[in-house]
């Protein structure tokens, strides 16, 4: 049965789009329980969703799956993923609050762009920009999920060392967005 579930999960790209949306709600209430096996947890389950990101692009491209839902679900869920995720270690205060206000703004702004560019008829596929970005959110995000020292390794530094380059490439990655897109903003 087990076995079974895992292929159908992995029979269609969306379906793991869909898992990483489904996973926010157990980080999110993993780390309502701030401990070391809850935050733990969060950070398995997180890592294991992160995972879906690469392999349902892979996927889809591999099997001529690949959907304009798809082009619009991958980044959607990749943004509701590392949003919820932000604030739940803002709320914690283990990162600064201003850093996921630009983060989650920047991602609001180019959601609403894309929207645009979608409606005339335009690709809206990441750049190799916003593809650095979410690698540098997700190195991030698993250490500072994991918080506590492990084996005398400080997570939570290591997870602000990331979260810095994260934050530049988030801002600019945002702004090169805009700048190839701005010509389809005034046709």
């Amino acid at each position: 049965m087990f076995l079974f579930n895992i292929k159908n999960l992995l029979s269609h790209p969306n379906n793991l789009t869909l898992y990483r949306i489904a996973a926010i709600p157990g980080i999110v209430v993993l780390l309502f329980f701030p401990n070391r096996f809850c935050t733990f947890i969060a950070a398995i389950l997180f890592s294991a969703a992160a995972i879906t990101d690469y392999l349902d692009g892979f996927y889809a491209r591999k099997r001529g799956l690949v959907s304009n839902l798809g082009k619009i679900m991958d980044p959607l869920a990749d943004k509701l993923l590392v949003s919820s995720t932000f604030i739940m270690l803002s709320s914690l205060g283990w990162i600064p609050a201003w850093m996921v206000c630009i983060i989650i703004g920047r991602e609001l702004a180019v959601t609403g762009l894309r929207n645009i560019i979608v409606e005339k008829k335009e690709d809206v596929s990441a750049s190799s920009l916003g593809k650095y970005k979410i690698g540098f959110q997700i190195a991030a995000i698993i250490p500072l999920l994991l918080h506590y020292s492990y084996f005398g390794i400080n997570f939570h530094a290591i997870g602000m060392v990331f979260l810095w380059p994260a934050l530049v490439l988030t801002v600019w990655s945002g702004v090169d967005y805009f700048i190839r897109f701005r010509n389809l903003l005034h046709s």
